[in-house]
């Protein structure tokens, strides 16, 4: 087959402990599965099914990296989140099979311009520009189930230049993983190399230029993201 344009690269992610890098398909982020945070998005979380919105794979960053303030927002947010990578695809995965899919898991930040999601909450509309720009999604590199497991609980802690913004245990998860995966794939085959953010705790709040972001999961340590100045 022709193209009539050079083949986008994959995107990726690192794997811990070595040189190989994890190829990206497709980013799922499940919102509002923290009750906290759920409460303080002003919803009541013993009421909702999981949804969920995406962000496009080449929104990927590495840790360590500086990313500028994003345009359009005056309102740039962080949200520390645990994701899974999955490794094995399937639809209408049953929940006692989930964790069979999963090839492993890594610290994540979904980064959010809030003041564009407020107006979309406002006037019925996606999330896509609040959620899905560039460079929207900083993701640590993933540790193979081999070496973490599967992380039900612990630490999941956000600092921004030093200080707590959020702390937290995975415990407190609304939906857990296996859930997630099962509700997600009896709407939406699941593919390797498909990653999943689980959501966030409560404390989400802004960046500004010169910040440092940290998130530390236990057990699968931690991302540093620097905010640089409007591009």
């Amino acid at each position: 087959m022709k193209l009539v344009l050079p083949a986008p690269a994959t995107p990726t992610v690192a794997v811990h402990g070595s040189d190989a890098r994890f190829p990206v398909r497709r980013i799922f982020c499940v919102g509002r599965n923290y009750a906290a945070h759920a409460r303080e998005m002003g919803k009541d979380p013993d009421r909702e099914p999981p949804f969920f919105f995406t962000k496009p794979a080449d929104a990927v960053v590495d840790s360590g990296e500086t990313i500028s303030y994003p345009p359009q927002t005056e309102n740039f947010h962080y949200e520390a989140e645990l994701v899974v990578a999955i490794g094995t695809g399937g639809s209408d995965i049953k929940e006692e099979d989930a964790l069979k899919h999963v090839w492993g898991y890594a610290v994540g930040n979904d980064l959010t311009r809030r003041d564009l999601q407020q107006v979309a909450k406002d006037m019925g509309r996606p999330w896509d520009f609040s959620k899905g720009f560039d460079r929207s999604a900083v993701i640590g590199p993933v540790h193979p189930v081999a070496e973490a497991g599967h992380p039900e609980k612990g630490s999941i802690r956000l600092t921004v230049n030093g200080v707590t913004k959020q702390d937290a245990d995975l415990a407190e998860m609304i939906w857990s993983t296996p859930e997630v995966i099962s509700y997600l794939s009896h709407s939406i085959a699941l593919a390797p190399g498909d990653l999943i953010m689980t959501g966030t705790p409560a404390g989400v709040g802004p960046l500004v230029a010169g910040d440092t972001c940290v998130v530390t999961i236990a057990g699968l340590g931690e991302i540093s993201t620097s905010i640089g100045p409007k591009a």
